[in-house]
């Protein structure tokens, strides 16, 4: 078993066994995030749904409202009018054919890749190098578009694609531990608004299982989910 360290054991006993309310969780998040550069903060949902089965599957995307705090590096594959459409919306890297063969030999300098429908069919050969990395284009994660410009000014503004991995738990980042616990707030209840959303049809039972979040480095703080379902966005933002 891993050793823990002594910075973690001690930002654990600031942490109570209960259910916090959403906006003390994220103060305290916060409070717990001393690492020496700027953590991200994450959220770890489990729900209640079997991902083997498709129609308990969650894939799709959020607009965080207050962005992410990242510099957001975005390629484009397409062909013709809107390889020039992709450089003027703001692309950090645009080609065609020869993209293609770049990422084939190695090139991974993007944090998104967004693809048009009709070059899908070659963009298809790069599945296994950028599936596991979560690269890959999909309509579901809105990176397969001929809406190039809206595409780009999103995921720039902080939209992220998440899935439920296949114990059915959710791990996204909604923001930087530099947000004001308000701001952070913003962006953990459009994740939630999101995920109630889009629960698969298939999902039985209690869907919202477990929430916890945390700094990059720092200890898992438990919310509760009935006080965040419970917010009104206006109360918030």
């Amino acid at each position: 078993m891993a050793k823990i360290s002594r910075r973690l054991q001690t930002l654990q006993a600031k942490v109570e066994d209960k259910d916090y309310h959403p906006l003390e969780a994220l103060a305290l998040l916060k409070d717990t995030a001393t690492a020496k550069f700027v953590e991200a903060a994450e959220a770890h949902i489990r729900l209640g749904i079997d991902p083997k089965y498709t129609d308990q599957q969650l894939r799709t995307t959020v607009a965080l409202p207050k962005g992410t705090g990242q510099i957001v590096r975005v390629a484009v594959i397409a062909r013709g009018e809107k390889v020039n459409e992709a450089s003027n919306a703001g692309a950090d890297i645009v080609g065609s054919e020869e993209l293609i063969d770049e990422i084939q030999k190695g090139r991974m300098d993007f944090d998104k890749l967004i693809a048009t429908p009709d070059v899908m069919p070659q963009v298809a050969k790069l599945g296994k190098l950028l599936g596991p990395r979560g690269l890959m284009p999909s309509p579901k994660g809105g990176t397969v578009t001929f809406d190039i410009a809206s595409a780009i000014a999103e995921f720039k503004a902080g939209k992220l694609e998440f899935r439920a991995d296949r114990t059915g738990i959710v791990h996204v980042m909604f923001g930087k531990t530099t947000f004001s616990p308000e701001d952070l707030l913003v962006n953990l209840k459009a994740l939630q608004e999101t995920i109630d959303r889009n629960r698969p049809s298939g999902a039985k039972g209690r869907y919202w299982r477990t929430f916890y979040v945390s700094a990059t480095m720092g200890p898992s703080i438990k919310i509760d989910v009935t006080a965040l379902r419970d917010l009104k966005l206006s109360e918030v933002g």
